[in-house]
């Protein structure tokens, strides 16, 4: 039976990228959508079969039909209108990042738990075949031990000193409350942190951050360069931001034995190619550009996920886990120094 989908947002994420792969999707169908403005989400439900528009959240939850909410409102937003939908007994796939504090983000985990409902994260790089083939090649052994990781994602225009404004509807991009205190790491970082943690299969135990903000003239940075330590040592490098043109957009992992470099996997969809290099193996996987492969493939293990009673390939527990990282960033960026997560246990 398919996934009842409803969307909270009809923005540009949700309309360019969750909704072609839902549509692409074997199992899941867009029932309803809500926007504040009602006339853009009745757009939005033509432009992409949905059988609804609300201009109320509540509407939105009381719909029946509705299973699973996919959340990509404001940041700030997140924990609340997540802990709504688990209150109405809606699973929750929710846009990254998971919040903007931590106090939110231990709240939504358990709310989804108490309330029996699924919690995942839009972490759509995990589904990558690349970044699948990485995860199971360290975990494998095929390098040894991993001594090094390097992540950089992000872009620019040449020649553009500063990025414009955003107005109109990703205004809020521009207010630190509503961003919860990162640019470039909300919006980019976070997934190259996500990814890291999920190659390595470990947490990060350190943090070293330099950025171009977090101070009180510029709070919102562009660019962020950081150093992590991993659990058994394992160091990472990870770099992103909105004035880097012509960036590489790569993921290198390098041991003891050989390295995985994922060129140009770095990213929005299925693209690239895979570079294996070891004493046991050489060999080069190219993948054919699919934008949308990577959306459909985690709305699809999101409704497996609920169909085997089991965390979907990147859990709320993961979304926790780099919110942890990301207040380090933020606190190591502000104050100028190394800074260890506490990871909360629930």
């Amino acid at each position: 039976m398919a996934l009842g989908w409803g969307f909270i947002s009809t923005g540009g994420h949700p309309g360019n990228n969750i909704a072609p792969a839902l549509t692409a999707a074997n199992d899941g169908e867009l029932v309803a959508v809500y926007s504040r403005d009602l006339g853009r989400g009745k757009a939005f439900a033509e432009k992409h079969g949905a059988k609804a528009a609300y201009d109320s959240i509540d509407e939105l939850l009381a719909d029946s039909r509705v299973d699973a909410v996919f959340v990509s409102s404001p940041n700030h937003l997140h924990a609340q209108h997540g802990l709504r939908c688990a209150a109405a007994g809606k699973h929750v796939l929710m846009e990254k990042p998971m919040t903007t504090t931590l106090e939110d983000a231990v709240a939504l985990v358990k709310g989804c738990r108490e309330n029996g409902v699924t919690l995942g994260m839009g972490f759509m790089m995990r589904h990558h075949l690349g970044h699948v083939q990485a995860q199971q090649a360290v975990r494998n052994g095929a390098l040894g031990r991993v001594t090094l990781a390097q992540v950089q994602g992000g872009g620019g225009v040449r020649g553009e000193e500063t990025p414009p404004p955003r107005t109109g509807l990703r205004a809020w991009w521009e207010d630190p409350v509503a961003m919860g205190g990162a640019s470039s790491m909300m919006g980019t970082g976070v997934h190259l942190v996500d990814l890291l943690r999920f190659v390595l299969g470990k947490e990060v135990t350190e943090v070293a951050a330099i950025t171009d903000g977090q101070t009180e003239s510029r709070p919102l940075e562009q660019l962020v360069t950081m150093t992590m330590r991993f659990d058994g040592g394992t160091l990472a490098t990870m770099c992103c931001g909105r004035i880097i043109p012509d960036n590489r957009n790569d993921l290198t992992v390098y041991g003891i034995n050989g390295r995985i470099t994922g060129r140009a996997t770095v990213g929005g969809g299925l693209q690239g190619k895979l570079e294996v290099v070891s004493d046991t193996v050489n060999q080069t996987t190219v993948f054919p550009a699919n934008r949308h492969a990577v959306f459909t493939a985690m709305l699809e293990d999101f409704h497996r996920a609920i169909q085997e009673d089991r965390e979907p390939l990147a859990s709320g527990m993961d979304g926790l886990r780099v919110v942890e990282i990301t207040l380090a960033m933020i606190e190591s960026a502000r104050h100028g120094r190394t800074v260890k997560p506490s990871p909360v246990e629930i």
